[in-house]
C-alpha cells in the first residue's frame, strides 16, 4: 500500500534535512519527501500529531539475541520485537550464541529465524576466532558471504596482537569492522565491578579502567599498522576515549561507541539505592562520575560514532544470585530511546540531529548496511519519535524475555511512537493514538 506520513518534523541529517516536511511510501520505500504532498485515491494518509518526529529508523549496532542455544534468556522473535517496541529498524547480533556463529550455518540460521520473526531487520556478525578461543581465524570470506557485517570475539577479547593484525588485514579485504570488546584479561582477572572506592567498600574485586583503554591503544596501533576498520564497543573509561581520539587525529580507521547505561549510571549505583543489585552489574562495569562525564563529552563534540544498547538479557533466576556469580549485563532496547531524550537532548547535551547521527546514520555507515537515511528510493525504514511522551519504564510492558534492567521504575520523557520496516507498521505505542494500520 501506499502511505503518505504528513505533518510532524522530519530530521534527516544524511541529506541535511530538518524541517515539517511530508513523506510518502511505496512498496516498501521513500517515493517522495517534500512539503504539501498529496496522495492519490490508493494512499492512506497519517497525520502525525505536532510535536512528534519522523526520523531514518534507528539501528544497533550491538545486541544479544541469545538464539541458537540460550532461548531461555531471549529469542530471535521476542528480540526483535523488543527492537521495534524500542524505535530499532535494525540490530546487528553479537556471536555468542551456542553454537558460536564463525560459520556459515549458524549465520543462516540467525537469517531465517530473523525472516519468520517479519520485525526488525537482523544483520549477524561472525566471530573473529573458531569457537572464540583465541587461537584460529573463522572463515571470514565464508561468514561475510552468509551474510555477516562485522566480525569480533565479543565478550572475549582477540587474545593475542597477532591475532587481531590477521583479523584486521583479513577484514579489510572483506570491507567489514572488527568490532573489539577492550579488556586487558590479566588486569580483569577475576573483577566484577570498576575498581575505585564503591568496590572497595563493598568488599567487591575490582576492574581498572586501564584494563579496557590499554587493549584499545592495542587495537588502534594495529588499525594504523594494517589499514583495517576497528570499532571500540561499549567504551567506559575516559582514558579509552582519549586513546580514540589519538587514533582518529593521527588517521587510523577507529570508531566507537557508548551505551546509554555509561553515559546515564556511575558505580555509585553499587551501593544504593539497592546494594549489590545485580542489575548493576555488567561488563564493562559502571564508572566513577569522571568517566561518565567524560562520555557525554565525547557524545557533544563528536568523539563517540555511535550509541548501542549491549541488550544482553539473562534469566530471573541467573541474576537472583550473589553479586560475585550473577552473569554481566542487561537488557537496553526498550529503554535506550527515552533515557537519550531524557539525559541527553532535553538536558541540553546534544540535539536532536546529533541524536540521528548516533542511533542510525553512523550505525549505518559504520556497518555498510542499508538504512540512515531518509532519502528517495531508500527503504522505508522510519522510526517516529514522540519527545516529550512521559514515560514510566514498566517490566509488564517490556517485548523482552527478560526484564534485567536497573531502569525499572524510572520515569522518563521522550519515547518512541511508532516503527515502521519496509514501510510497515511493525510498533505502534498504543499510548500515542497513531493510527498505522497496514490495512
Amino acid at each position: 500500500m501506499k502511505r503518505l506520513l504528513k505533518g510532524g518534523r522530519l530530521v534527516d541529517p544524511a541529506n541535511g534535512r530538518d524541517g515539517m516536511f511530508d513523506v510518502l511510501i511505496e512498496d516498501g520505500r521513500i517515493a517522495r519527501v517534500g512539503r504539501d504532498l498529496v496522495g492519490d485515491a490508493d494512499t492512506a494518509v497519517v497525520s502525525i500529531p505536532d510535536g512528534f518526529v519522523i526520523c531514518p529508523g534507528l539501528i544497533d549496532m550491538h545486541v544479544h539475541l541469545r538464539e541458537p542455544g540460550q532461548e531461555h534468556k531471549e529469542t530471535i522473535a521476542t528480540g526483535t520485537a523488543a527492537a521495534v517496541a524500542g524505535g530499532f529498524t535494525a540490530v546487528a547480533c553479537m556471536p555468542n550464541t551456542s553454537p558460536v556463529n564463525d560459520h556459515a550455518g549458524v549465520t543462516e540460521y540467525v537469517l531465517r529465524k530473523a525472516a519468520e520473526a517479519n520485525l526488525a531487520r537482523v544483520y549477524p556478525i561472525g566471530a573473529v576466532s573458531r569457537g572464540q578461543a583465541g587461537e584460529q581465524l573463522a572463515d571470514i570470506a565464508e561468514l561475510k558471504s552468509a551474510g555477516c557485517v562485522a566480525i569480533t570475539d565479543d565478550g572475549r577479547p582477540v587474545a593475542t596482537a597477532v591475532l587481531m593484525r590477521r583479523a584486521l588485514e583479513y577484514s579489510s579485504m572483506f570491507n567489514i569492522p572488527v568490532i573489539e570488546h577492550c579488556e586487558e584479561q590479566s588486569l580483569k582477572g577475576d573483577g566484577v565491578a570498576h575498581e575505585g572506592f564503591q568496590a572497595s567498600s563493598l568488599g567487591l574485586r575490582g576492574i581498572p579502567a586501564e584494563a579496557e583503554s590499554i587493549m584499545a591503544l592495542r587495537d588502534i596501533s594495529l588499525s594504523s599498522l594494517t589499514g583495517g576498520a576497528v570499532h571500540i564497543a561499549h567504551m567506559s573509561a575516559r582514558q579509552t576515549l582519549e586513546a580514540v581520539r589519538f587514533g582518529k587525529s593521527h588517521g587510523a580507521r577507529v570508531t566507537c561507541e557508548v551505551t546509554p547505561h555509561h553515559f546515564v549510571l556511575t558505580d555509585d549505583m553499587l551501593a544504593a539505592p539497592v546494594p549489590y543489585d545485580t542489575n548493576t552489574k555488567m561488563n564493562p562495569p559502571l564508572r566513577e562520575t569522571a568517566d561518565r562525564d567524560a562520555m557525554l563529552e565525547g557524545l557533544a563534540d563528536g568523539s563517540i560514532d555511535v550509541i548501542a544498547t549491549d541488550h544482553a538479557p539473562h534469566h530471573y533466576d541467573e541474576k537472583l544470585v550473589e553479586f560475585d556469580h550473577a552473569p554481566f549485563g542487561i537488557t537496553g532496547l526498550e529503554t535506550a530511546v527515552s533515557l537519550c531524550f531524557d539525559r541527553l537532548v532535553h538536558a541540553h547535551v546534544i540535539g536532536l540531529p546529533r541524536l540521528i547521527e548516533l542511533l542510525s546514520v553512523n550505525p549505518a555507515r559504520i556497518l555498510n548496511v542499508p538504512g540512515g537515511t531518509l532519502a528517495e528510493g531508500a527503504p522505508a525504514d522510519i522510526t517516529i519519535l514522540a519527545p516529550d511522551l512521559p514515560v514510566t519504564v514498566s517490566a509488564d510492558r517490556m517485548k523482552s524475555k527478560s526484564k534485567n534492567s536497573p531502569f525499572i521504575g524510572w520515569t522518563l520523557r521522550g519515547g518512541v511512537a511508532a516503527t515502521l520496516v519496509g514501510g510497515r507498521a511493525v510498533y505502534v505505542n498504543e499510548d500515542t493514538k497513531l493510527n498505522l494500520t497496514n490495512g
